[in-house]
This record gives C-alpha cells, sequence and structure tokens, in this order.
C-alpha cells in the first residue's frame, strides 16, 4: 500500500468519524489547536505533521487507536522454561516439631 493511499484511509477515517459526531471542522480545529485548513488537508489524505493528527485524535475522543503502537514487554521461550522449571510443583511437608526436653508432667 502506499503512502498516498495510507494517508487516504487515515483522512477518511478522521473525517467520518468528526461527521458521526455531527462536529464542524472548525470544531474539531479549534479543540485541537489547529487551524481549520490544516484539518481540511487531513481529511484529504494529504501531509500534515504528526502532533496535528494526534491533537484531531484527541478532540474526537479516538485516541485508543495509539494502543497498537505500545510495545509490551516480552519474554523470551528460554527465560519462560526457566520460569516454569523452576515453579513450585508440590506443596512441602508438614515440618513436625520434635521437643525432647518438653516437660510430659510425669
Amino acid at each position: 500500500m502506499s503512502d498516498k493511499s495510507l494517508l487516504e484511509i487515515i483522512g477518511n477515517f478522521i473525517q467520518t468519524n468528526r461527521l458521526n459526531q455531527n462536529k464542524s471542522q472548525d470544531q474539531i480545529a479549534t479543540a485541537a489547536g489547529i487551524s481549520r485548513s490544516t484539518l481540511s488537508l487531513l481529511e484529504r489524505g494529504e501531509k500534515v505533521r504528526i502532533d496535528s493528527f494526534i491533537q484531531v485524535l484527541r478532540a474526537l475522543d479516538l485516541l485508543y487507536i495509539m494502543d497498537v503502537f505500545k510495545v509490551q514487554d516480552q519474554i523470551s521461550p528460554i527465560e519462560y522454561a526457566k520460569l516454569k522449571k523452576n515453579k513450585r510443583k508440590h506443596a512441602a511437608p508438614k515440618k513436625i516439631k520434635n521437643n525432647d526436653n518438653e516437660d510430659l508432667g510425669w
């Protein structure tokens, strides 16, 4: 997929969500702190700064889509195997106190 196609998909996503929320370009641009022309460029699939895109997502309450970029800590298969090997498999036996010095009362 070309860069231009991706920009058009993003622009369509922004425009569709804006219209679904029944908001004008002026309303979203003001809420995002950008110009209406910048929002128009974004919706047409033109190049805009990434911070403008993020501000528009925030204004539309769509920041959740950025979750796909979060990197999760992952454990290697070898480390996972080591952890599984060291995992307890049985309960420890109950220790019985041996009090030889205990007064039996005789």
